[in-house]
């Protein structure tokens, strides 16, 4: 999904909220969801568990059909590579997944090497930037 989500959709973002430790995730999903409000911890409805949020600021519109807004949230499933190492996603990630550490307000973010289940790229290694594995 981050292919699909545009820099148009995430332009209000005034910031990004984070419930855990990213530095110790290779990759979170991110989706764009329709919420009630701006800020605040959004409900959440999905297997697995939400790890992070977006923030909107004051010049964010709602929609004018539900009132309600777009915003993205973070969130990790059951099956992930973080509570299942050697399963499903051990070597890849699924298709709406980023690594953390490439996400900021207003940034889409991006796959590295390590988010699909390869060591650290050579710049990270250049720079002596060690994450956990």
């Amino acid at each position: 999904m981050s292919s699909l989500i545009t820099e148009d959709e995430i332009s209000h973002e005034s910031q990004l909220f984070w419930l855990e430790d990213i530095d110790n995730l290779d990759y979170v999903r991110q989706s764009l969801d329709r919420l009630p409000t701006r800020k605040g911890r959004p409900a959440y409805h999905r297997d697995g568990r939400m790890v992070g949020y977006a923030i909107l600021g004051p010049t964010a519109k709602a929609s004018r059909a539900s009132g309600t807004f777009r915003r993205r949230v973070f969130w990790l499933l059951p099956h992930d590579r973080d509570s299942q190492p050697d399963g499903l996603y051990a070597k890849s990630a699924p298709a709406e997944a980023v690594d953390p550490r490439t996400l900021e307000a207003r940034v889409k973010g991006y796959k590295t090497e390590r988010s699909e289940g390869g060591p650290p790229s050579s710049a990270m290694q250049q720079l002596g930037i060690t994450l956990p594995l």
